[in-house]
């Protein structure tokens, strides 16, 4: 029987140090994800001691669960449609506001292998990482590959967003 999940050993090493700037910082973090269902929470909960940085993960994979648990408008996710800059952003304001965090990041993306439309293609990524001081950090992807590498790129850019936000 495992009693692990078996995740890139790079990736661990990004979130162990991630884990160690945030504790020496003394700031928690907290996860809004959707095409990632879950994934940032967990390459960070799968070390040891994590939970005197995570603070806690919100999965939201339908719009009604950007809206219901995050606080994301429905009309702001109709208009700008969910995997978009709006979105990204308001769902990480959304889980800064709904936790007791220093800083949140959220992922909303088209990892495929369907979903996809000729302006917004699979691979297409939207990251947001918030301080409570107000320090925005934006990125924007089209990650190659499969559904299982649109994903795998995208934790460890928001491994890469949260440290750049914090500026640990």
């Amino acid at each position: 029987m495992r009693d692990k999940f078996n995740f890139d050993p790079a990736l661990a090493d990004q979130a162990r140090a991630l884990l160690e700037a945030f504790r020496v910082a003394r700031l928690r973090l907290a996860t809004a994800e959707s095409c990632t269902g879950g994934m940032v929470a967990a390459v960070l909960t799968e070390i040891a001691g994590s939970s005197d940085v995570v603070e806690r993960g919100f999965v939201t994979y339908s719009n009604e669960a950007k809206a219901e648990l995050l606080g994301v408008p429905l009309p702001l996710i109709q208009a700008k449609g969910a995997v978009s800059e709006e979105v990204a952003r308001a769902m990480a304001e959304g889980a800064l506001k709904r936790s007791r965090a220093d800083v949140a990041v959220s992922i909303t993306g088209i990892a495929g292998p369907s979903g996809a439309t000729p302006a917004k293609p699979v691979g297409l990524v939207h990251l947001a990482a918030l301080t409570l001081s107000g320090r925005l950090v934006h990125a924007r992807h089209i990650f190659p590959g499969g559904r299982a590498e649109v994903r795998a790129a995208s934790v460890k850019e928001a491994l890469r967003l949260l440290r750049e936000a914090a500026k640990v």
